[in-house]
């Protein structure tokens, strides 16, 4: 309902914009010839009006975003997997792959720039999904170049159990300057 409420108002809003009579408008004209001579005498929106309907345009298209995020992920079934680094002197990150259950739910390869926006302390948005209540295994695959420029592949597993409130699960890349090794970590949060 609220979805045609907000369509209906970005096509009013898109209609009064060009000068167009609205949906419904009784004072719009049946002969197509006579609309078409009073579309172009009519005086011409103000550049302010304008940059209102674009403002307004805008944010109904924030709300629809969101009412659309709401029906797609409901909070009793969403599921979100984040990532973050460390400094990264031990790890070079190029992928990381998700498993839910053992089915492959996301898989990403890095840019330069990512891993670097990773470093400066950036959160990545992984995955963003729908599971059933109960009891669920994440596994993250996370391959790239380790210690001595060699290939190096890892994984970190997490059991959660999935309640009515959203989970999120957070994996972590570190460093361990005891070890010298990196560390991966996943920890969940309801």
């Amino acid at each position: 309902m609220h979805r045609i409420l907000l369509l209906t108002a970005i096509a009013s809003m898109l209609f009064l914009a060009s000068g167009r009579p609205a949906f419904g408008d009784a004072s719009a004209s049946a002969d197509p010839a006579a609309g078409k001579a009073s579309a172009g005498a009519g005086p011409a929106p103000a550049p302010g009006d304008l940059e209102d309907v674009k403002k307004a345009l805008l944010e109904l298209k924030r709300d629809l975003v969101i009412l659309e995020e709401d029906l797609l992920f409901p909070a009793s079934s969403q599921v979100a997997v984040f990532l973050s680094m460390d400094v990264g002197d031990f790890f070079q990150l190029d992928s990381v792959s998700v498993k839910i259950n053992g089915d492959e739910v996301a898989h990403h390869l890095y840019t330069d720039r990512q891993v670097d926006a990773l470093y400066r302390g950036g959160v990545q948005k992984v995955y963003v999904g729908n599971v059933k209540q109960g009891s669920h295994r994440l596994t993250a695959f996370f391959t790239g170049r380790g210690p001595s420029g060699r290939d190096f592949r890892r994984a970190a597993t997490v059991e959660f159990e999935k309640s009515f409130d959203p989970a999120f699960v957070e994996l972590a890349i570190k460093d361990s300057s005891a070890k010298y090794q990196p560390e991966f970590a996943a920890a969940v949060s309801n």
